[in-house]
């Protein structure tokens, strides 16, 4: 960074579409100079997972500069479409998104998801390393090195992480775990806010920890 780029940080949507748009309204964001990361968990739970999916494609067109990582949801539609776990996805929200899938074809004979939303899916990373910060969907496990993380812990992680004061070399900013606000420890950043509960999505704004949140 040369000190006039800004990294903006986007905590769990869960289908919330009116709420990710009218936050990336609220924030200055610049699609040829400043990362936009996503932190995961697009759809389930909301009303309109298709369209944050599709919305967070069209900002991908806009700019190389957005990243996006995968979310235990996102995971377990993985799994749900691969015939591994069905039960598991329809029981956390799933439903939801069958319905805002279904409820966009124009025909019954179109595929469910769009070959451009599966692809979506299959690119997601599962973690982004910046300067000073790591970035992923739910945390890492303490005393284990960052490159030998269990994947499934780092979209799916809570207690172990969230109580450790363990210093992973650089502060981890994270989603997964709702709080009523955004919550600063001396080694991580937890951006979900409890959007889809009603509460608020969260963008934290970096070099300056900047946080804007939009109401539900």
């Amino acid at each position: 960074m040369n000190g006039k780029e800004k990294i903006f940080i986007i905590g769990d949507i869960h289908g919330c579409l009116d709420m990710l748009k009218r936050l990336m309204d609220e924030i200055d964001w610049n699609p040829l100079l400043d990362q936009l990361i996503f932190i995961g968990d697009y759809i389930d739970r909301g009303e309109d997972p298709k369209g944050v999916v599709d919305f967070i494609l069209h900002l991908k067109k806009e700019s190389p500069l957005v990243r996006c990582l995968v979310g235990n949801h996102e995971k377990m539609l993985l799994d749900y479409l691969s015939g591994i776990d069905r039960q598991n996805f329809l029981m956390n929200g799933g439903d939801a998104t069958l319905r805002s899938y279904k409820e966009a074809r124009l025909k019954d004979s179109e595929p469910l998801f769009p070959r451009s939303h599966l692809n979506f899916f299959s690119s997601l990373l599962p973690m982004i390393e910046l300067d000073n910060y790591y970035v992923v969907h739910a945390g890492f496990r303490p005393y284990i090195n960052i490159e030998d993380q269990d994947p499934d812990d780092m979209i799916w992680i809570r207690d172990e992480f969230i109580y450790s004061d363990y210093d992973f070399g650089k502060i981890v900013i994270f989603g997964h775990t709702a709080f009523e606000k955004p919550m600063i420890m001396k080694n991580k950043i937890a951006i979900d806010t409890g959007a889809v509960y009603g509460n608020y999505l969260t963008c934290l704004e970096l070099p300056g920890k900047t946080f804007h949140s939009v109401k539900a």
